[in-house]
Parts: structure tokens; C-alpha cells; sequence
């Protein structure tokens, strides 16, 4: 029976998780959440109902990193695992580093710039600057390597782009405009790829019965 990742299309959080799982070739039941709508085998586990969440044999991960270590631990040790983890401890705690920052402190801000009418404390402007200093960092970073941690991809690069595309989604022109071209370099690798296109594939919302879908479309082939 294939692990079970209850998902949500368009939060940042699942992206990466898809994202990861489908670099890696590790295969999952699929099931699309209407996060208004949630269904009743994801609210009997109890506990928190936040997508991601993956289910494999009665073991339960609700953290989207956590279930991008499963699929790293899952993973043969093959160029593209070791590429996105690699065995050094100093570049692992480097990429949880840059995780925790986004996660714990740049998503703060997001949340404020994206939904400003709901936080009128202050401007939309203000939020937006304040996330800025994020941008600005990884931007000098790219200035230097085509990745966050240097010349490959790593679980740091895949954890991030789904935030950093939410805050350009919030006002595109104004980043179109903006002065951060490493930032956009890297950024429009991600989301201008075949395979993001693929893991962002529309699903009808999953129900009891339904057919079972088996993601993803591997990014890797």
C-alpha cells in the first residue's frame, strides 16, 4: 500500500514537499484537499488538519520538511539525493539554516504583505519591505552561485522558491520591476519548468472510494 499524502495544490508548504517527491521518484497516493471542505479521513487523525500531511503505514508526518527527509531517506543514495542532502553536516545544518529563516520568519512578513487588509497595523508597503530583506539576501547569494548552496540544487533551494514565488504573486508587476535579476534567474528556473508544471497538475478533490491516484510524474525522466 503507497504512503498517503493528503495535499493542497497552491500551499507552498505541499509544493515543496511534491516537488521533492517527484525528484526522487517516490511514489504516493494522492489526495487533493478542499481546505474548506476537509475530509473526514484526514480530520480523524486528529490533531492538527494542515496539508501536507503523509501517512505511511499508520505513521504520520505533518511537517512538509519532514516529509522531504522521508523521501530523501526512502531515495537510494543516488546523485540527485545526495545532491539535494548532502552528507556533510556542515551543509546540512547550512540548508536547515536557510529553511528556518524562511519558514520561521520571512513567512511572518509574506503572510502580512499578501493580506494586508487583514493586518492594517500598517501599509502594505511596509510588509512588503520587511520581506524585502529576505529577497535582498538570497539575491546577493545568487549573485554568486546558480544555487543557495552553491553550484546544485539542494532541499534549501527547493524549501524556499514556493514562498518566494507567493510573494511575487502578490504583486507581479512590482516584482517584474524590482531590482533582484538573481533572484528572478532562479526563481524562473523553478517555476517556468516542465516539472513544476507537472506537480501543479489539477485534481477534483479526493473522496471516500474515489480511484486512486498515484503522484507524481517524475521531474527526473
Amino acid at each position: 500500500m503507497p504512503a498517503i499524502l493528503y495535499s493542497f495544490r497552491r500551499c507552498p508548504y505541499a509544493m515543496r514537499a511534491r516537488y521533492t517527491l517527484a525528484l526522487l521518484s517516490q511514489s504516493v497516493e494522492l489526495r487533493e484537499v478542499v481546505l474548506k471542505n476537509k475530509p473526514e479521513a484526514l480530520l480523524k487523525l486528529g490533531g492538527r488538519s494542515t496539508v501536507p500531511q503523509l501517512i505511511v503505514d499508520g505513521k504520520r508526518y505533518p511537517e512538509s520538511f519532514d516529509i522531504m527527509m522521508w523521501a530523501i531517506n526512502q531515495a537510494p543514495a543516488s546523485s540527485m539525493s545526495l545532491q539535494l542532502w548532502p552528507q556533510s553536516k556542515v551543509m546540512q545544518t547550512k540548508i536547515q539554516t536557510w529553511v528556518s529563516y524562511n519558514d520561521h520568519c520571512f513567512k511572518y512578513w509574506l503572510d502580512r504583505y499578501k493580506y494586508a487588509d487583514r493586518h492594517p497595523e500598517f501599509t502594505e508597503e511596509f510588509y512588503r519591505q520587511k520581506g524585502e530583506r529576505f529577497l535582498k539576501r538570497l539575491d546577493v547569494r545568487l549573485s554568486r552561485y546558480p544555487y543557495l548552496m552553491g553550484e546544485s540544487m539542494t532541499l534549501a533551494d527547493v524549501a524556499i522558491f514556493p514562498f518566494i514565488r507567493q510573494f511575487a504573486g502578490v504583486k507581479p508587476t512590482w516584482f517584474a520591476d524590482s531590482n533582484y535579476p538573481n533572484l528572478k534567474r532562479w526563481l524562473s528556473g523553478f517555476v517556468d519548468g516542465k516539472g513544476f508544471a507537472a506537480i501543479m497538475s489539477k485534481y477534483e478533490p479526493w473522496q471516500e472510494g474515489q480511484p486512486t491516484i498515484i503522484f507524481p510524474t517524475h521531474l527526473n525522466s
